[in-house]
């Protein structure tokens, strides 16, 4: 558990301490509060809505800064000690302790309760509605198909523009000719005084080959496309042994990717949460409809009878493209949306991108190189700095053996 309590004592009344004063305002602290709030507390809190812990708001209303001090390097020493109101904190959320974090060093705690001093005076943030929430990814389907769409309607444009100024031409041709009928030769009136038989044509071997050119034509095009997408699962959302609500642990409750998906900063998997992990706060978390009763009574009744659940694999590479994702998300900066989507609106994991060879070299032609904090790319952005941006493609992104090995 991270700070399971250190917000806690909102929810109860004070027991007549002093109360602290607020924590100095300085950026610099709050700014290296939010890093470690972020780091260890997100998961399990937010400083106005509750999460899997209560809001952080009123923190520095309800005890002192010392007693938060000591709760959060050693909760359970304090709760031991007897103190009534850590031993009230105890009973009232279920006996669950927090993790000690000795660590945490007296003015970082100070820090991360200065940064929600701060965040709680800015107010609550503004919920997005359901429709603003798809805005993007609908604005995103309309450009998608919009360019074939006007390219289409551009073609059918002209052809008629040309067969018009066709038909146009000919009757043009044929009244001048017509007024030239004394000189011309009996061919010749032959041929301007014969009538259109259309039926003639459809049946003539011109027409019939340009017809057949065309059908093959677009018969290879459709193939081709067909082919292309051979072993594209985008838009894939397969039903999980246990239904898992990533709107709800992400989206409500905030809970951060890295949290469940430990791997994903560390080494090429980002690894499918352990039934360890789950226990973290199903533990306590066991009823109650918003919780998803039934779901959280098969994760438990598969942690205590030691049996892995089976999730099917959304996102899934052929073996012979090599992905690190400890590569992309620690060293190159990349969020977890810009490959997985808006994780955290939806209810059903769903495969958001194509996860294409061609998607991924254009990702690399596009996305520039994150060299902050980085000494080794230094010099090399120095050189590049009057050319624009480092791309991922100048630094070998688009070698094949880099994914293919």
């Amino acid at each position: 558990m991270l700070l399971l309590f250190l917000s806690l004592f909102v929810s109860l009344p004070s027991n007549g301490q002093e109360k602290p004063a607020a924590a100095g305002a300085d950026p610099e602290k709050v700014a290296e509060g939010a890093k470690l709030f972020e780091a260890n507390c997100k998961a399990c809190h937010a400083v106005h809505d509750v999460v899997v812990g209560p809001a952080l708001k009123g923190i520095t209303k309800r005890r002192q800064i010392g007693w938060i001090v000591n709760f959060v390097h050693n909760s359970q020493k304090v709760i031991a000690s007897g103190d009534p109101y850590a031993v009230e904190l105890y009973n009232k959320f279920g006996k669950a302790e927090m993790k000690s974090f000795p660590e945490l060093s007296e003015d970082q705690i100070k820090n991360i309760v200065a940064y929600v001093v701060e965040e709680e005076g800015k107010g609550p943030a503004k919920k997005a509605t359901a429709g603003e929430e798809t805005t993007t990814t609908t604005e995103a389907s309309n450009d998608e198909g919009g360019y074939s769409g006007i390219i289409l309607i551009l073609i059918i444009i002209v052809l008629v523009l040309v067969l018009v100024m066709l038909v146009v031409f000919l009757s043009v041709l044929k009244r001048y000719l017509k007024d030239k009928e004394e000189k011309l030769t009996e061919a010749d009136q032959e041929i301007v005084n014969q009538k259109f038989d259309v039926i003639k044509v459809i049946k003539s071997k011109g027409f019939l080959s340009i017809v057949g050119i065309i059908f093959v034509a677009l018969a290879l095009r459709a193939c081709w496309n067909n082919m292309l997408y051979v072993g594209v699962d985008q838009g894939y959302a397969p039903i999980q042994p246990i239904p898992f609500s990533h709107k709800l642990h992400a989206g409500q409750y905030k809970i951060d990717c890295n949290y469940c998906h430990t791997g994903v900063t560390k080494g090429k998997q980002a690894n499918i949460p352990s039934l360890n992990i789950c226990m973290n706060c199903h533990t306590h978390i066991k009823s109650g409809p918003r919780f998803g009763q039934d779901g959280i009574a098969k994760v438990v009744d598969a942690y205590n009878s030691n049996k892995p659940v089976k999730w099917v694999r959304v996102h899934n590479l052929p073996d012979l493209a090599y992905f690190n994702h400890a590569q992309h998300v620690q060293v190159g900066g990349i969020e977890c949306k810009t490959c997985h989507g808006q994780i955290d609106t939806m209810e059903v994991v769903r495969q958001h991108s194509p996860l294409t060879m061609g998607w991924c070299i254009n990702c690399h032609r596009e996305t520039a190189v994150n060299g902050k904090d980085n000494a080794y790319y230094d010099k090399l952005m120095e050189l590049h700095s009057k050319k624009g941006p480092l791309k991922v493609a100048e630094i070998g992104g688009l070698e094949c053996s880099k994914c293919h090995y």
